[in-house]
């Protein structure tokens, strides 16, 4: 029969590896939540660096961003993460989007506004922030202003400015026109000035949108544009939708607010691409 005495000290050393185990979850899930808290500030993170800011090896980083992408908090990429993406077939209607982002958008269209000179021929496409750019644009005398959405045009018809209207099919998710119809529209004018909202923004992949009809349109857009300009909300970066759109070569200049990635925002500037923060 076992001495009671050693009976209890092997308990006692059970409770204390138990205790040791659980000391070591809780740690591990508060750097877990540290890590989130600097993916959220700073856009992406690298293993290296998080090694170092939190005195560990990078294998327990990995395994941690391992755990954080199984629960589709993170998306894992080589040497480091990314904000998780939606999914790539979301293709939220316009007053769902209307609900998001409020303030931004009506900061970015602000500025918009003031990219924008009396005589212009304007291209606006489908989307929630340049609807705010369109109702920006009302107190101007005169613009030409082409839109493949349905919705813009009705806020433009109380205004004294000329306004275009694509023609083409339908998208009830987004009152947006698309189709060959729409793109042989835009192949017969010329703009000044195009303001392009997108739902994907990443930067070294370019901008992208759920349907590849729009997809098409908005490159008819670019093509037929002096100036290109991507005007979307910091939530936009670092995700890729369904279908590219066009790369971010394309552009000549980004409107977006101080959410904006520090690492995306300086590699628009170093590829030469103008960035206002609003």
């Amino acid at each position: 029969m076992r001495d009671k005495r050693e009976v209890l000290r092997e308990s006692a050393i059970g409770r204390r590896a138990v205790d040791r185990l659980k000391i070591s979850e809780m740690l591990n899930e508060e750097r877990q939540r540290a890590i989130l808290d600097l993916l959220r500030r700073d856009g992406r993170v690298l293993v290296v660096d998080l090694a170092r800011h939190f005195h560990t090896s990078q294998v327990t980083i990995r395994k941690d961003l391992e755990i954080l992408h199984a629960k589709g908090q993170v998306h894992r990429t080589h040497g480091g993460a990314l904000p998780a993406r939606d999914g790539a077939l979301e293709d939220l209607s316009l007053r769902e989007k209307e609900k998001l982002h409020r303030k931004e958008k009506l900061q970015i269209a602000s500025a918009a506004a003031r990219m924008v000179s009396e005589g212009q021929v304007v291209v606006l496409d489908s989307g929630t922030t340049t609807t705010a750019i369109a109702r920006a644009l009302r107190n101007f005398q005169n613009l030409t202003v082409i839109t493949n959405a349905a919705n813009i045009a009705a806020e433009l018809s109380g205004s004294v400015l000329e306004v275009i209207l694509t023609g083409g099919s339908l998208r009830k998710n987004s009152f947006s026109l698309v189709g060959p119809l729409a793109e042989e529209t835009l192949h017969k004018l010329h703009a000044d000035i195009l303001f392009l909202g997108v739902d994907g923004f990443d930067v070294q992949y370019g901008l992208s949108t759920p349907n590849l009809l729009e997809a098409k349109v908005n490159r008819a857009m670019i093509e037929i544009s002096k100036v290109a300009v991507a005007v979307c909300d910091s939530s936009k970066f670092g995700k890729r939708s369904l279908s590219l759109i066009a790369s971010t070569s394309s552009l000549q200049h980004v409107i977006t607010d101080a959410g904006i990635p520090k690492a995306d925002l300086n590699a628009l500037k170093k590829s030469g691409v103008q960035v206002t923060v609003v």
